[in-house]
């Protein structure tokens, strides 16, 4: 297992090249950009073949052999079916093979898949990978024009959808096959295709890393649903540095748990595709529940739990419930930002339990920082980590644009070959997020300390982090102004101890209308997903908008302080 031999090396590197880099921050005044503070060393270096595609790279890294047949790379913690790592690869190759001469599935096809988390979730998706066809993914609980808007959007050619979520699939027209197969064995699904196709030498597909491997969909920087194009170049950057990240910390004998919904480019990246590159075992929940979660950390033995910053709260604040949590060793966050004081009182409630927060966004595959050992998190409380290896990042004056030095605050810029190619149909807003030298500029604003290490400080973009999960206002608004009775809109944040935000609507009625509060939240709930759900209202005279009409939040966010304190 690598060490820290990798730590600060590429800086001091680029120290003997140029007196003018701070080898301590990274920072390089001249250039206003601040260096990543370790390397992936050797045996980790990101493959530079143009013909690598990552259903390759994953396969030529999970255990071969006899060690496959032995090893276990899922288990389900509902249903406790295993899978080990022999079966994983037999499983890929004839899942890949029916897609490929059965089904007539080619080189650029999107395949849309809709599911929980589930055993075959990681096969559909290195199978549809391997034979250079695109994988697009979405969150189950979604309204079905939600869905078929998405469907529409990627120009899917096929479905893949649990029996579940069929009915949410259906209306959009695409042929859809089951993932697991019904009770009357008549149907089409993914598991009479794996068991019934015999896994075949295919032919050659040339897939190069510049081709799309998935569309993910994000609400970006500007609040408008967009379909983010990663490339195999983007996701074997992350399986690469992924890989060196768990084997610093980690060994094949680890026991992962993924609650993590994998329709989602942090559970995707990690436990669709990343972690079998370290032949670590993954315990799977079909969703997050609390109680099973403690349950199947006792159960399997846990040591690893990816998280979210609404799942340390719960462990903070209602413990174990009697559960026995001592097998756990570490706790990772990401997807929001996690509270100094949050994560000083779960380290206290679980002093044996290191706690790691990271940042990443869609747009970067979801990594861009992380710390690599527990005694650099616990001396930099409330950090969201140092520079991956690959990555670098400006912080820009808001209105002076240009590039500052440590402890000066700005917007977080960054360039790395995981950086997507751009979104789907959209070039506007393609522009708008990439600048014409790569750099994505990410909307949030931050600083980095002496150390390397980032702190995100707020958003500047206006999304709503709800659970994890992202909530365009504009998406919201936009429905909200299709009800007869409301003239205007804003749909702003609200601090939540349990999930994070939640969505707040400031509403002008129509003259005479008696649209009520309820009335209002149950006009949105019937049209979106339950985490987008505006969750209280106001009414109000008028929306404060600027000279060139955007809405003012930040003085609705003043105003709804006053208003939640009278309510």
């Amino acid at each position: 297992m690598p060490g820290e031999e990798g730590l600060i090396t590429s800086v001091k590197e680029a120290k003997n090249r140029t007196e003018k880099i701070d080898w301590r921050s990274g920072f390089n005044p001249q250039t206003g950009v601040y260096n990543p503070l370790f390397r992936l060393p050797k045996g980790y270096e990101i493959p530079t073949s143009h013909v690598t595609d990552t259903a390759t790279y994953v396969m030529s890294h999970i255990p071969q052999l006899d060690l496959a047949e032995s090893r276990l790379a899922l288990v389900d913690s509902t249903t406790k079916q295993q899978v080990t790592y022999g079966q994983l690869r037999r499983s890929i190759k004839s899942l890949a093979t029916a897609l490929f001469t059965g089904l007539g599935i080619r080189k650029g096809d999107v395949v849309f898949l809709l599911s929980p988390n589930s055993v075959l979730y990681p096969t559909i998706c290195l199978a549809v990978l391997s034979i250079g066809a695109i994988l697009t993914t979405a969150n189950p609980i979604n309204t079905a024009s939600e869905i078929g808007k998405q469907v529409r959007d990627s120009g899917a050619k096929i479905g893949i959808a649990a029996p579940e979520c069929m009915d949410k699939l259906s209306p959009s027209g695409i042929p859809t096959l089951l993932t697991t197969r019904p009770d009357n064995d008549t149907t089409l699904s993914v598991e009479k295709l794996i068991d019934d196709c015999e896994p075949l030498d295919l032919p050659k597909v040339h897939i190069t890393q510049s081709d799309t491997a998935a569309i993910l969909y994000s609400s970006g920087t500007t609040g408008v649903s967009k379909g983010v194009i990663l490339t195999h170049s983007n996701l074997i950057s992350i399986m690469a540095i992924l890989r060196w990240s768990v084997d610093v910390s980690s060994s094949q004998n680890d026991v992962f748990l993924c609650f993590i919904p994998m329709f989602h480019i942090y559970g995707l990246v990690f436990f669709g595709l990343g972690l079998f590159c370290s032949g670590i075992t993954n315990i799977l929940m079909h969703k997050f529940d609390f109680k099973a979660m403690l349950e199947a950390i006792q159960t399997y033995k846990v040591n690893n739990l990816p998280a979210v910053p609404p799942v340390i709260l719960a462990l903070v604040k209602y413990g174990s419930c009697g559960y026995d949590l001592t097998s756990l060793r570490r706790a990772g966050t990401g997807a929001a930002p996690l509270s100094k004081e949050l994560g000083a009182e779960f380290r206290m409630k679980f002093p044996w339990v290191e706690l790691r927060q990271g940042y990443g966004l869609t747009e970067s595959c979801g990594a861009a920082t992380f710390f690599p050992t527990d005694k650099l998190a616990l001396a930099h409380s409330g950090s969201s980590g140092m520079l991956l290896p690959d990555f670098s990042a400006k912080v820009v004056g808001t209105e002076s644009r240009i590039s500052l030095p440590p402890y000066k605050q700005g917007e977080l810029w960054l360039k790395s070959r995981a950086v997507m190619k751009g979104y789907l149909g959209n070039e506007a807003a393609t522009n708008v997020t990439i600048t014409s030298d790569g750099w994505l500029q990410t909307g949030d604003l931050c600083y980095f300390d002496e150390d390397g290490c980032l702190y995100i400080v707020d958003r500047l973009k206006e999304l709503i982090k709800h659970n994890g999960y992202q909530v365009a206002p504009a998406e919201l608004e936009a429905i909200l102004l299709t009800h007869p009775q409301i003239l205007d809109s804003a749909v702003i944040p609200i601090e939540d101890e349990e999930t994070g935000e939640i969505p707040m609507a400031y509403v002008v009625r129509a003259p005479a209308s008696d649209l009520t509060e309820e009335q209002v939240i149950q006009f949105v709930a019937n049209q979106v997903a339950p985490y987008k759900k505006v969750r209280r209202v106001a009414f109000i005279s008028a929306i404060p908008r600027s000279t060139a009409g955007k809405i003012l939040r930040k003085d609705l966010v003043s105003q709804s302080q006053k208003v939640i304190s009278k309510m």
